[in-house]
């Protein structure tokens, strides 16, 4: 069974009980702050694991509640498949829900379940007034229709109820999109003694792969994944849908901060000017004027910029989707489709939400053309439908396609022609974009590997292509991989790839003394010593005395003669000439023993060695040459 993973958001008012709830569902208290614990109430993010026995996984977001970390509040649902809305029996609804349920409809999160707390406080009569309160506030919102649970996490009364529905839930929502490429918004950064960086995030889309080269955006930092947690256990990858931590190699805590996104595609663009489109809360309580300072939360990023209208100079109440534009005064990474929050920094207020449309937006004229343009951008042309289905899942069929993009049959088969895809002789089609990622890729992965092992003649073939796998379907892979071979981009021999360019060679730091070893066992001729003995007193790993020994192998310099000796080629080519000259079309072992003059404990497997080249052929008691 192929396991799925989801991330559920803990929300609600200040106070209203969703630690303890997540500590009853868990038996993890997500509250590690000195602060945190004086206060009592939740300042950071905090995660817990929920584990099942069907393959599914699931990790629960405690967020914030207080008004005052509503930008923890809104990272931490940003990346969610499900909320539990957590109301308090002894409050009811507060302001912080109603602007929490806001901020959850903005960010497009469809599936809640409402959780009562604290019900052993109050009698059956508050308890149902508290439930007129709820229906009433969420009545006309995407919530209206969500299962309410009543639980004590004290006593524990519901609990098992409440965790069943979550089980139940999640197992009827879509998985995220593990085919596409990597992306992790990261909402924490921090350093482990004698570690280093840390990150945590959610991850949006892709997987993720234990020393996978990743892109740190905005900054365009190279990176590798040194070490991956999820829920404080090592795993060689994380995937969509997974609270993960990643130890960083390549950067310093400094150089990278909350908001930054990783990423191992070219794949995703960096930008300051965003074309959206956004609803707004059903009272703003200023107005908004033309070119505004907002606050856009996108992902986990917090960033001031301008709201830009093309139809109007203010704004005071407006129930219909607004197209316009958002000009930040620093770069977020985005996609069409990314959802995003919109506050305005003083008064602080969440006055709105929305998607990018495009998120690379132009400079535009005032007026209603402009709208029109914004409104074509926002249906999507059906190359854009194609293109966009094909950036997430990297390799479709035409029925697949057509299920993606709602078009007619024989519009996809005629747009698929486009030059911007390709066919592969399976029926399914790709970008050609991907196609050129993928090379790229397979360089870059090369290329650290020639710098790793320099020594090698190039990467296994299968770990080569597993490696790209992580972000591209395997099949596509294969197709990009030989036809960067036969471009002559790579190169490919028996089962090992390498750069074209490359050619195997001695690391410069170790090539004098590797050298003085080669030339050693090329003077000792045939009677060479135990190939571990020419480095005894030397500063060699035994990593490095296997890879040299590899090295002369894999490019030709030395034959094996038996597990723990190696013979120069051109010594043993030059003793074969001596052979061949003082013997006739025959000889005996006692021949050969007498022109080479080695014990028998080299003799044996030398002579072997000539069967194996195929230069003499073995008879009863003579050896001729063929």
């Amino acid at each position: 069974m192929e396991e799925s993973y989801y991330t559920i958001g803990m929300a609600g008012h200040i106070d209203h009980g969703k630690t303890t709830l997540t500590k009853a569902l868990t038996n993890v208290d997500t509250d590690r702050l000195k602060e945190e614990k004086e206060r009592g109430i939740s300042i950071t993010l905090g995660y817990a694991p929920i584990h099942t026995q069907d393959g599914t996984h699931v990790s629960i977001v405690d967020v914030p509640g207080h008004e005052r970390f509503i930008r923890q509040m809104i990272a931490g649902v940003a990346g969610i498949d499900l909320v539990v809305l957590v109301i308090a029996a002894d409050e009811g609804v507060m302001p912080q829900t109603r602007e929490h349920i806001e901020i959850l409809e903005f960010l497009g999160v469809k599936h809640a379940i409402i959780a009562v707390t604290k019900i052993d406080r109050v009698e059956a009569d508050m308890l149902e007034l508290v439930s007129l309160d709820i229906a009433d506030n969420l009545e006309g919102t995407a919530f209206e229709h969500s299962e309410v649970f009543y639980v004590d996490s004290v006593s524990g009364k519901g609990i098992d109820q409440l965790k069943d529905q979550i089980f139940r839930q999640v197992n009827t929502i879509e998985n995220r999109d593990r085919y596409g490429s990597f992306r992790m918004p990261i909402d924490q950064v921090f350093t482990v003694q004698g570690q280093g960086t840390i990150i945590r995030g959610t991850i949006y889309e892709g997987i993720v792969k234990q020393a996978s080269q990743l892109t740190v955006l905005p900054s365009r930092k190279k990176v590798r994944a040194r070490n991956i947690q999820v829920h404080n256990n090592d795993v060689k990858d994380a995937r969509a849908g997974q609270r993960t931590a990643i130890n960083l190699g390549g950067i310093d805590r400094e150089e990278i901060q909350r908001g930054d996104v990783l990423v191992t595609s070219e794949h995703f663009l960096v930008t300051q000017t965003i074309d959206v489109s956004i609803r707004f809360v059903k009272a703003i309580r200023h107005t908004l004027k033309q070119r505004a300072p907002v606050k856009v939360h996108i992902g986990t990023s917090e960033v001031i910029g301008k709201i830009v209208f093309f139809d109007r100079n203010e704004l005071t109440e407006e129930t219909e989707e607004v197209l316009c534009q958002i000009r930040l005064d620093n770069e977020v990474v985005a996609r069409r489709g990314d959802r995003f929050i919109l506050r305005r920094p003083t008064p602080v207020e969440t006055i709105g939400g929305g998607w990018v449309i495009d998120p690379l937006g132009e400079k535009y004229r005032f007026g209603i053309e402009t709208i029109e343009v914004l409104e074509k951008k926002k249906q999507g042309s059906p190359v854009d439908l194609i293109v966009d289905a094909l950036s997430h899942d990297g390799l479709l069929s035409l029925d697949q396609l057509i299920q993606l993009t709602s078009l007619d049959k024989e519009v996809v088969a005629k747009l698929v022609e486009n030059d911007q895809f390709i066919s592969l002789s399976s029926k399914k089609y790709a970008r050609k974009k991907d196609v050129e990622i993928i090379k790229d890729m397979l360089v870059t992965e090369l290329n650290h590997y020639h710098q790793a092992f320099p020594m090698r003649i190039g990467m296994n073939k299968a770990e080569l292509i597993q490696l790209v796998q992580a972000h591209f379907p395997k099949q596509l892979v294969v197709y990009t991989l030989e036809e960067a071979i036969a471009e002559g981009i790579i190169k490919k021999e028996s089962q090992f790839i390498a750069v074209t360019s490359f050619l195997p060679h001695l690391p410069e730091k170790w090539a004098k003394r590797m050298v003085e070893i080669i030339q050693t066992v090329a003077a000792d001729g045939l009677s060479v010593q135990k190939w571990e003995d020419y480095f005894i007193g030397t500063p060699f790993s035994q990593k490095e005395v296997d890879e040299l020994k590899n090295y002369l192998l894999q490019t030709e310099q030395a034959y094996q003669l038996t597990a723990e000796l190696l013979v120069d080629k051109k010594a043993f080519e030059l003793a074969i000439h001596t052979l061949q000259q003082q013997t006739g079309d025959s000889f005996n072992l006692k021949d050969a023993k007498e022109i080479w003059h080695v014990s028998r404990k080299y003799l044996i497997p030398l002579l072997e060695l000539l069967d194996q080249l195929d230069l003499t052929k073995r008879g009863e008691t003579k050896r001729y040459w063929i």
